[in-house]
């Protein structure tokens, strides 16, 4: 990427300033009116051009002004942004909904809640995809005659329930006796082991039917588990982005994606070890995420990793915020999860 000068550079910051702010084209009367770059009208338009060859900015049609470029927005972001810190209201909203979740699923909805309505913009919550993840207990409670609960809670803090029906003469004791084979072949084993796991034959014939299908509901949420929780909230603020709604067809491509768990996880997750936690426009993997930027950071129980918190919005975002408040919110959760769980 081209190095420039002091004069470029301040045009840049201002194009993009504007841009962000208007999601409007931006000529260079505008910018001479509103920013001391000390020269005239001609001399930015000069600029603007030289930029454009350069590749820092693009200009929609002949007679409109500039709008930054994906590379325009990677120099900015690299090289010219003046991070925004949170400041202590939104600090503490985050801080008091990290802390006050007792389940990683609820934990991070919750966050990811707060987090879009403080930036208006789409957030994406995703954990690790890990086999290696153990169930920390599990337990089973009887209900009535008819049903039982099993509850399943993970190394990594999530919970999960799953209600199952009582063979017919099932006792409380034979309740006592399936929870005594939980604790001894379920509690600590990991995930990819249980995957492969056959129930445990013994006890009495509503005994076998319980247990037996304690293990079918065990490998259904490992089949799920295995995947990685996925959390979003704030669809409706993509939907009322300018881009998006002047472009309906980029809207549709983007809107397919979004409801597609698989792709969106693809999409969150970092494109390989070392790349940016800033991803802009054409630098996301998938064709129908190149209009958009993504903001991630990943947050951790202890030294492990467990998931990625982003947010994902048009490439016209305010990184300067964006940033430090992911990053933020990022350390909230971890302080929060390793509190709890490590």
């Amino acid at each position: 990427m081209s190095d420039l000068d002091a004069r470029k550079q301040s045009i840049l910051h201002a194009v993009i300033v504007e841009y962000v702010r208007g999601a409007e084209p931006v000529g260079s009367e505008l910018l001479v009116q509103k920013y001391e770059l000390g020269v005239k009208s001609a001399t930015v338009r000069n600029e603007l051009a030289e930029m454009s060859d350069l590749g820092f900015l693009e200009q929609p049609h002949t007679s409109a002004g500039r709008i930054p470029s994906d590379m325009g927005y990677r120099y900015y972001v690299d090289r010219l942004i003046v991070p925004k810190e949170p400041e202590q209201g939104t600090r503490q909203q985050v801080k008091d909904v990290t802390e006050e979740g007792d389940a990683l699923h609820a934990t991070l909805r919750d966050t990811a809640r707060v987090l879009s309505r403080l930036t208006h913009l789409l957030t994406v919550a995703v954990t690790v995809k890990n086999q290696d993840v153990s169930i920390r207990n599990a337990v089973v409670s009887a209900l009535g005659p008819k049903q039982v609960l099993l509850v399943l809670v993970l190394s990594n803090g999530h919970i999960e329930n799953r209600m199952l029906e009582c063979p017919a003469g099932l006792t409380l004791e034979d309740v006592g006796y399936a929870n005594d084979i939980l604790a001894s072949q379920v509690a600590t084993k990991k995930l990819r082991t249980m995957m492969r796991s056959k129930a445990p034959t013994g006890g009495n014939q509503a005994t076998e039917k319980l247990v037996s299908s304690i293990w079918t509901a065990i490998r259904a949420v490992t089949k799920e588990l295995t995947r990685g929780i996925l959390v979003t909230e704030g669809e409706e603020f993509m939907l009322a982005q300018p881009e998006f709604q002047r472009d309906t067809g980029m809207l549709k491509l983007l809107l397919e994606t979004l409801s597609d768990s698989d792709l969106l996880q693809e999409a969150i997750q970092r494109p390989r070890e070392g790349v940016e936690a800033v991803t802009i426009g054409r630098e996301n993997r998938l064709e129908t995420m190149r209009q958009v930027s993504v903001v991630r950071n990943s947050f951790f129980v202890g030294e492990t990793e467990a998931g990625i918190i982003a947010l994902v919005g048009p490439t016209r975002m305010r990184y300067e915020r964006s940033i430090p408040l992911v990053h933020y919110t990022a350390r909230a959760l971890s302080d929060a999860l390793t509190k709890f769980l490590g």
